[in-house]
């Protein structure tokens, strides 16, 4: 094992009376600086014009505001299962509107944390608020408020050795800089954050193996971790709108993402890691751009479905522009979102069902539930729960 490369050091640390090398990583940006070759510059070109469409395509939505509300969503779910919950976006969903999930309660909370931590981090920097420690804090704090994790001090900063992998530092995978240094650590990031003059590609997959590396919370340092992308690129300005989001990149490669993260803190392979990052942006762009496009085509065949109904149409199209920003949906709350009676409601959902939009799944006369079918799996691409091993 190298005890020292570019990426930082190794140090000899001891608790409880055992030993154990903790890492501590360098400030950035790496020295020597990171070596593009011909393959990083064209996947940098790929990447930014993949996000200038991306970026392009919210003035074409005819509602924005729908689709970051479902992006960020998904993101929580994914950034949530890498973690281990069980939580889909369908769970969330019902959470949201008070019924109830088909996981355990501790899971979906955790989802809904996330939702919180991403729209308050956004608020802030909409409303002038630098990317800094004092706002990753805030953000923190409001990520591990409820549920698991509410007991390791949310908003603070570890006084304690973490590690990941293995049952104690002694037999850990990664050991991250002792808790007298994260301080020093996390000041040298901060400076990092507000640097110049570096690509904002390149301070994004920088910015977030150091963050992973430093693991500065004794919890949901792994979320915290893909939610300062998002922040880094809107900040940054490659996006208006929070689009983007790397988590279904990183779960469905996700041994390789682990295995790129430790060969930085072993080898100094900051190409390797950019080279999968850029990709990640890249393939990530593209799809939030086909998702776009699929859920636009979809909203367009059903209302034309729905005009085929004559005079029952009105009612049943008012229903089905609800379903777009709620997809799970209960005769009563369509009745009180959309101010018309029970009776005309429930024959339009029937209406709706007939047509093959939306499914009854409850399977009562009583309390039943609705949901967009089709438009829920397209959101739910890949995002579906990790089979546990």
């Amino acid at each position: 094992m190298n005890q020292s490369n570019r990426a930082g050091r190794y140090i000899s640390s001891t608790v409880a009376g055992e030993k154990y090398k903790a890492f501590v990583p360098s400030p950035l940006p790496p020295d020597p600086p990171i070596k593009l070759d011909a393959g990083h510059l064209e996947l940098m070109e790929q990447a930014n014009w993949a996000l200038g469409r991306l970026d392009g395509l919210t003035a074409l939505l005819p509602d924005t505001s729908l689709f970051i509300y479902f992006y960020i969503r998904k993101e929580a779910v994914l950034s949530s299962q890498i973690e281990g919950t069980q939580s889909s976006l369908a769970d969330l969903l019902l959470f949201e509107s008070e019924e109830v999930p088909g996981v355990p309660i501790n899971d979906v909370t955790e989802v809904s944390n996330y939702v919180a931590a991403m729209n308050y981090g956004l608020k802030r920097l909409h409303e002038g608020f630098p990317l800094s420690l004092r706002l990753i804090k805030e953000i923190h704090e409001v990520l591990l408020s409820r549920g698991r994790g509410s007991n390791k001090t949310p908003g603070e900063f570890r006084r304690s050795q973490n590690w990941i992998g293995g049952t104690r530092p002694g037999n850990a995978m990664f050991v991250p800089p002792p808790p007298e240094m994260v301080m020093e650590c996390m000041g040298e990031f901060e400076k990092f954050l507000h640097k110049g003059q570096i690509p904002l590609l390149t301070k994004s997959a920088l910015a977030h193996v150091q963050f992973e590396t430093i693991h500065p919370f004794l919890d949901g340092n792994g979320r915290l971790g893909r939610l300062l992308i998002t922040f880094l690129m809107c900040a940054g300005g490659a996006l208006k709108e929070p689009m983007l989001y790397l988590s279904l990149f990183f779960k469905t490669n996700r041994e390789k993402y682990y295995d790129l993260l430790q060969k930085v803190r072993l080898e100094g392979d900051w190409e390797g890691w950019l080279r999968f990052f850029l990709t990640g942006v890249n393939e990530t762009a593209e799809q939030a751009v086909s998702t776009a496009r699929a859920v636009l085509g979809l909203f367009e065949k059903d209302r034309q479905l729905i005009e085929g109904l004559g005079r029952q149409a009105s009612s049943a199209l008012r229903i089905h522009q609800l379903l777009q920003k709620n997809p799970i949906l209960s005769i009563t709350r369509a009745a009180q979102a959309a101010n018309m009676t029970y009776p005309t409601v429930a024959t339009a959902f029937s209406n709706l069902q007939k047509l093959g939009i939306v499914r009854e799944t409850t399977g009562k006369e009583r309390h039943r539930l609705f949901v967009y079918d089709k438009y829920v799996k397209i959101l739910s691409e890949g995002a579906e729960p990790l089979k546990e091993d």
